[in-house]
């Protein structure tokens, strides 16, 4: 058995790619023209948000979150990864390795506690316009956003401090990047208890996430079917399509990741590749999907870059 006493000094071996000779640097190159393709669309939308006055409102205040969390997903994970194939290293220290994961972790529930806090405001803009400034005020968003962070940091925190408990008898990460299921298989002790707490964690992120935005949609689609303003249907179409397929997007490529999993006779490189996508296809898209249906936004762009072109 290996020494069960790693210090902050110890190193971990990372699972890597099979990748066939003379595969390494296109696939390098590639995976940067992705990061920064993915950087490149969030930085834009957050600066558009910062710079432009027509965008300080409530739900862009909220949405601000959305690129933020995208960006540590995509840089906790990609950057990583590419140096290790261009490299060949597969090496991290242990403490390097758990902020990996505990970042990783981190955009995950991100993603749903921010789309929930979205879905409550446009609830809010579209069911009670009249009620809707003195309802999201200053005040109001900015303990919808610190709840957000807030119970994201809770969770997480109570999923990673549980293995401090446990002695570490491997060294070999079983993926090409960290996270807590695959830190918790170099542990030699009972984990039963993190299994559990795991599991409560994922259904009360679920949970939360999942009834505030069936409680949001479904009176939204109360009021459109009620109201005879087309208006006031179009207006509710427009703000909440965006927030349904971003939702779609990462439950679709969560449960593949997931059944990657759950089949023997999935390689273990295609599993590995589906659980990057989870960190790479959301970052990549809901930018774009805000751009496309957001016409406030688009309109905004726009703008900038045609005011751009003039000088």
């Amino acid at each position: 058995m290996e020494n069960t006493s790693f210090g902050f000094s110890t190193q971990l071996t990372l699972d890597p790619f099979v990748i066939p000779p003379g595969g390494k640097y296109p696939i390098f190159f590639l995976g940067i023209a992705i990061y920064f393709f993915g950087i490149s669309c969030n930085l834009t939308l957050l600066t558009l948000i910062i710079l432009r006055r027509n965008l300080h409102k409530p739900m862009y205040f909220i949405l601000f979150s959305l690129p933020l969390n995208d960006l540590i997903g995509i840089t906790a994970m990609l950057p990583k990864v590419l140096s290790d194939i261009v490299t060949e290293t597969h090496k991290v220290h242990y403490p390097l390795c758990v902020l990996q994961a505990f970042l990783l972790h981190m955009y995950g529930g991100g993603i749903l506690f921010i789309l929930a806090a979205m879905s409550f405001d446009r609830y809010v803009a579209i069911c009670m316009p009249l009620r809707y400034s003195s309802v999201m005020t200053t005040r109001v968003v900015i303990c919808i956003i610190s709840l957000v962070w807030g119970l994201d940091f809770v969770l997480i925190v109570s999923l990673f401090s549980l293995q401090t408990r446990l002695p570490r008898c491997k060294s070999v990460i079983m993926n090409v990047f960290c996270d807590n299921p695959s830190l918790l298989k170099l542990t030699c002790g009972n984990t039963a208890l993190n299994n559990i707490i795991g599991l409560f964690n994922t259904a009360v992120m679920q949970a939360v996430s999942v009834s505030v935005q069936a409680f949001s949609y479904v009176k939204i689609l109360i009021t459109c079917v009620v109201t005879r303003k087309s208006e006031a249907k179009t207006k509710a179409v427009n703000t909440c399509v965006a927030q349904l397929v971003i939702l779609i997007i990462f439950e679709v490529v969560g449960t593949f990741t997931i059944l990657s999993h759950r089949f023997k006779n999935v390689s273990a490189d295609l599993q590995k590749i589906m659980g990057m996508l989870i960190f790479l296809v959301p970052p990549l898209l809901n930018p774009i999907v805000y751009g496309l249906y957001t016409s406030e936004i688009r309109n905004t762009l726009l703008r900038v870059l045609k005011n751009r072109v003039s000088f």
